[in-house]
């Protein structure tokens, strides 16, 4: 094998079209665009979401659902998961910021604690917001849900 024998594998390789240089390379006249019109001639650019005339398909379709502006998102904590946080770190007082080293939530997150699972630990919880049945499981257990903010 020598630098001068080698060459790419069969079919790997394609000539690139040579678009526009004159009528023996079967491309010349109008170079593949067709004949006249805007996209025939140099800087055209259509309109996003533009279907050369036809109705577009956001015009098409119907409008439905809505999104609420003053929606408020929450990052889900379970009761259980709690108990097992309390289990493994010893502490009797848990916060969003034991719930972020835990790796339960981000840095931005809301939490919300829900009631899914069991607590034995009598904790001290604190969190953006708690459901009906964890308040009742934690206070239960000995514990106290408090909500922040």
């Amino acid at each position: 094998m020598k630098l001068e024998n080698l060459t790419p594998a069969k079919g790997s390789t394609k000539n690139t079209k040579r678009i526009g240089r004159g009528q023996g390379s079967g491309k010349g006249g109008t170079a593949t665009r067709g004949t006249k019109g805007a996209q025939a001639r140099a800087g055209y650019e259509h309109k996003i979401g533009f279907e050369g005339g036809q109705m577009p398909i956001q015009r098409r379709l119907p409008k439905f659902g809505f999104k609420n502006p003053t929606r408020v998102e929450y990052l889900a904590v379970n009761v259980s998961a709690i108990q097992a946080l309390a289990e493994k770190s010893g502490v009797n007082a848990l916060g969003p910021d034991d719930f972020r080293a835990a790796g339960f939530a981000a840095k931005t997150d809301l939490v919300k604690v829900l009631g899914n699972g069991e607590i034995t630990a009598a904790v001290e919880v604190s969190a953006n917001a708690f459901s009906k049945s964890a308040i009742a499981k934690i206070e239960a257990a000995g514990g106290k849900a408090i909500v922040i903010g």
